[in-house]
């Protein structure tokens, strides 16, 4: 039996603001932007403006791009493939800044959480974001944000209850990836072809902070540049973008990006989703499977996940186990159950493991697969929801010390 939530009915002016946050800054760009995380095309506009001539534009931008995103160069003097005289003229006019890590945790299974800064940003006020990086026997899991702070209000969600404050550039997205790959010495060194394929970061999840599809162009470049086989090479097939239902731009995702889908489910009911994810106000269930139902290429080897938050008392009946079951069909998806991951001040607790179980036979007996998330990173609020910048908590004396450390490991 679900329990009840008492849910008022706000006014319209209320009723928008709960449904979605608006971004308190923009983005500003620094005199001397990073060429990180530019296009292909943008990053020929770039190497113009800095004199080189249109013939030779293409042969640059590829041999710029092998320094960026297979070798990792961190400044231009690396670059020796470049002539001294071209390496001088971009360090003039741009950098490769990524974003830096302003402390980091460790969790006791390994998982770590980065409070990253981004640059450009003023000191007396950075703009920071968490990044997790997830380490498993077969694969690497980076999990990374696309704006700072978030749009939507999920009432479940710890990063919910932050503010929106602006959203990530392709750039900032990118550099999550870099600055993983600079942190774990996860470079290539040896000729291509002489190293083991094994990366140690070879996924990408699109679920840190922030709803991505209301960051669309951004998210769509840098995740484009993500999956580059030139350069970052991770395969559109291990990247996944998590929302929680902008429906609006669930078929462009598809056709532009082309990455794996996730979504935030968490209620078989209009009424209970209305209170745990608000968006479902302005794109009910209907709307939200009816897109999912037409996603771009979607298959049975490419199927949407579908995330299932397990609530104990709120959504984790055997009844609606059965109506999920009934929600989905038809469409190619797995089920993902996710048990709660508590953060200071929620008012929710995780469903009892037995109950988890008994749901997950049922879904699964209904022929898809659902598989229970393992908690990882709790200890350090790392894991699925739990993201919020605790690290906002540290002194500046700490955060100091576990910079220092994360410099010296």
């Amino acid at each position: 039996m679900t329990a009840s939530l008492s849910v008022t009915q706000p006014d319209a002016v209320a009723a928008a603001s709960a449904i979605e946050k608006r971004p308190l800054e923009r983005y500003v760009a620094p005199a001397k932007p990073s060429l990180v995380g530019l296009s292909r095309a943008a990053l020929a506009e770039a190497l113009g403006t800095a004199g080189v001539p249109e013939r030779q534009r293409r042969m640059r931008v590829q041999q710029i791009w092998h320094w960026l995103y297979v070798r990792g160069a961190q400044d231009f003097d690396a670059m020796t493939t470049l002539s001294k005289e071209l390496r001088t003229a971009l360090a003039e006019r741009f950098t490769l800044a990524r974003p830096e890590i302003a402390a980091e945790q460790i969790s006791v299974d390994g998982t770590r959480k980065w409070l990253i800064r981004l640059p450009g940003e003023l000191a007396d006020r950075p703009h920071e974001v968490e990044c997790v990086y997830i380490p498993e026997t077969d694969r690497g899991t980076l999990c990374i944000s696309s704006q700072v702070g978030c749009t939507l209000n999920c009432t479940f969600c710890h990063t919910g209850t932050q503010r929106l404050v602006r959203n990530l550039t392709a750039g900032e997205i990118v550099g999550q990836v870099v600055l993983a790959r600079d942190r774990l010495e996860d470079w290539r060194t040896a000729p291509t072809g002489t190293e083991p394929e094994k990366r140690l970061v070879s996924n990408v999840v699109m679920m840190g902070m922030g709803e991505p599809l209301y960051n669309f162009e951004a998210v769509r470049d840098g995740l484009n540049v993500v999956a580059d086989g030139e350069g970052l090479s991770i395969s559109k097939r291990r990247i996944t973008l998590s929302t929680s239902g902008v429906v609006p731009n669930i078929a462009r995702a598809g056709d532009e990006i082309g990455v794996m889908l996730a979504v935030s489910l968490h209620a078989v009911t209009d009424e209970l989703r209305n209170h745990l994810v608000p968006l479902n106000r302005k794109y009910p269930l209907r709307d939200l499977l009816d897109a999912c139902r037409h996603y771009p290429g979607l298959s049975n080897a490419r199927r949407i996940t579908f995330e299932y938050v397990m609530l104990k008392g709120i959504n984790d009946s055997l009844t609606e186990a059965r109506a999920l079951v009934r929600l989905v069909k038809g469409i190619p998806a797995k089920i993902n159950l996710i048990p709660f991951n508590p953060w200071p001040g929620s008012k929710y607790e995780c469903s009892d493991w037995e109950q988890i179980e008994k749901f997950s036979e049922i879904v699964f007996d209904a022929g898809y697969a659902s598989p229970v998330r393992t908690p990882r990173g709790r200890d350090i609020l790392a894991a699925c929801g739990q993201l919020k910048s605790a690290s906002e908590k540290i002194s500046a004396r700490e955060r100091l010390a576990l910079r220092a450390m994360a410099m010296t490991d």
